[in-house]
């Protein structure tokens, strides 16, 4: 395959010690801000508690439903095997994730110029969504990092100079690590990379365009191994995990996303008022922005690499917003990290043009002061929601506590097991195990929960404005659980 020139030929590669502090300047206020606001007195999430479970000793593990994959149990790992403190969780996991946006952006300094390189940074860790999932155990801001570091890579590989092989590896590396954080975002990224080095390379440099499915086939094959130790086989484990999901298929969601924006973790299903639209406002014009970027970059002589991340973000986004039934911001993490770098490259082109086509000095600070003025608005919405997430947290943790200590005195301690809503979070507060009676942990049935509770306590938890009880437990006595939980726990003896 002959190759396709994209764009006019690249700039010269970045190089020198200047685009340093435009890395490591978002990169610290990254830091910075998940300490002081992320990180104290933040409860643990219901996914979270299931990852960190299974490498914490003494709790209980979680059930482990079919579209899960380990990588972030591993990066949990030092230090859940070593303590249950939260916070400690907490401020490894903020140290970890801005070391890794460092690394991230310095795979990119010989391909953007600094100012640009530092503003894709900051644009990207200035979300309140990468703000708030950079200390938590959750697997999405790790796709993103690590498929902001493929696509540098693999940019890098077609270089001269840019590292070649060792490029390529470390791009097929970057996509291996991404699969086994989320084995459907590898896949999702593998496919534009391949396909940006067969236009450019054709098939004279097999391992520039075939590092991304080795890494794809590298990085799933420990979710492949478990789907047959545990889940009856490959396609068994395909299938269960779109059941679980509300099924793979055609489903408009582009709207949810829009609306999860708010601060809302979580939007299925996304019925909620959406009473505050202006926190979506930047999501709604970022194709354009993304657009605009990669033209300014096709002038600047960086037109390829602008088009290969546009490309790469934009099918990262597409399973998200046209085949899941849901919603959630950190889902498409992954790619507001690739879009950063086109939307920066038309920051940058703005600024240059007010720089040279403002005919007086107070012509040109007033167009600066507006730019300024709409990124500064921007960060303020961001902010607003991050302090509201936030503090959200906060009362989870509070309410958690509060009700798992009530169950202590009601005598619910380890060795105990909890049934119902919320099963899973008050479990890892209670110390207990979790079990279900049927849906996607159906683990247990009304008569095993009936024999255990003769020989350790047994609460099934029903959360205010649920349902009525199972019907196995409505004679159990009941009591009420701050919060507005109701626990029914099994007779004894």
């Amino acid at each position: 395959m002959a190759a396709v020139p994209l764009a006019p030929p690249a700039a010269p590669p970045v190089r020198g010690a200047s685009a340093l502090p435009w890395t490591a300047g978002p990169v610290v206020a990254f830091a910075l801000v998940q300490l002081a606001v992320v990180v104290p007195g933040s409860s643990l999430g219901w996914d979270e508690i299931v990852y960190v479970s299974q490498v914490q000793p003494g709790t209980p593990a979680a059930f482990f439903s079919a579209p899960r994959a380990r990588g972030i149990s591993y990066l949990a790992a030092p230090v859940a095997a070593l303590t249950t403190s939260t916070t400690a969780l907490r401020v490894w996991l903020a140290l970890l994730s801005s070391g890794a946006l460092f690394l991230a952006l310095r795979v990119w300094r010989r391909l953007l110029p600094p100012p640009v390189l530092g503003c894709a940074g900051l644009l990207f860790a200035g979300l309140w969504v990468t703000t708030y999932y950079g200390p938590r155990a959750m697997p999405n801001l790790w796709c993103a990092l690590g498929a902001l570091a493929a696509a540098g890579w693999l940019l890098r590989a077609e270089r001269p100079g840019g590292g070649g092989r060792a490029a390529a590896v470390c791009a097929g590396g970057a996509v291996a690590f991404v699969t086994v954080m989320r084995p459907v975002d590898g896949v999702w990224l593998a496919l534009p990379l391949t396909g940006a080095a067969l236009l450019t390379a054709g098939l004279r440099r097999p391992l520039l365009w075939a590092a991304p499915s080795f890494g794809v086939l590298a990085g799933a094959v420990p979710w492949v191994v478990e789907a047959y130790t545990s889940y009856g086989g490959l396609a068994a484990r395909l299938a269960r995990a779109s059941e679980i999901q509300g099924g793979i298929g055609a489903h408009f969601a582009v709207d949810d996303h829009a609306r999860s924006l708010v601060g809302v973790t979580l939007c299925r299903p996304c019925d909620t008022a959406w009473n505050h639209p202006w926190t979506a406002a930047w999501w709604l014009v970022l194709p354009l922005l993304v657009v605009a970027g990669t033209v300014a970059a096709r002038r600047a002589g960086r037109g390829r690499t602008a088009a290969v991340v546009a490309a790469a973000g934009v099918c990262l986004a597409l399973p998200y917003l046209f085949t899941v039934d849901y919603a959630a911001p950190r889902f498409l993490l992954p790619a507001y990290a690739l879009l950063a770098v086109p939307v920066a490259e038309c920051v940058a082109a703005a600024f240059g043009v007010v720089r040279d086509r403002a005919r007086t000095a107070g012509r040109r600070r007033a167009a600066y002061g507006v730019l300024a003025g709409v990124i500064v608005l921007h960060a303020a919405v961001q902010a607003a929601v991050l302090l509201r997430v936030s503090e959200r947290s906060r009362d989870r943790h509070r309410e958690l506590a509060a009700a798992a200590a009530a169950l202590h005195r009601l005598d619910v301690r380890r060795p105990c097991v909890l049934s119902g809503d919320e099963a899973i979070p008050l479990a890892y507060y209670t110390g207990c195990a979790s079990r279900q009676v049927g849906g996607h942990d159906g683990s247990t049935t009304a008569d095993g929960l009936a024999s255990l509770g003769r020989r350790m306590p047994v609460a099934v938890i029903t959360a205010a404005g649920a349902a009525r009880a199972p019907e196995y437990a409505r004679a159990w006595p009941a009591y009420v659980l701050p919060g507005g939980y109701t626990a029914r726990v099994a007779p004894r003896g």
